[in-house]
């Protein structure tokens, strides 16, 4: 298993913005090979900023790579630009492969 997450750095005032943008996109995800889960998680306000989280996970980490390089992921990302206002910086990726799994 691999996971996938991207950090996001929003101001409180961006927020309902930024949870419209990702709760009504279509991601594609289901399409793909490998596509396991998907959760966007939101963290506490700490001084007037929240971070949230993507957080993807995939059957290996080929599948994740697979996922990067096909039309699903550049028609998901269309227009992601447009959209970096609503976030400080760059969103801070973190890949994972899983050594242990307890369900």
């Amino acid at each position: 298993m691999y996971l996938a997450m991207n950090r996001f750095t929003v101001t409180r005032q961006n927020a309902a913005a930024f949870e419209a943008l990702w709760l009504g996109r279509d991601s594609h995800l289901k399409e793909m090979e490998g596509f396991v889960e998907f959760h966007m998680l939101k963290g506490p306000e700490i001084g007037g900023k929240i971070i949230y989280a993507s957080h993807t996970v995939w059957a290996s980490e080929e599948a994740f790579r697979s996922w990067t390089k096909s039309e699903a992921f550049r028609s998901a990302h269309k227009g992601a630009k447009d959209t970096t206002k609503l976030y400080e910086g760059a969103p801070t990726f973190e890949g994972f492969n899983a050594i242990q799994q307890i369900s």
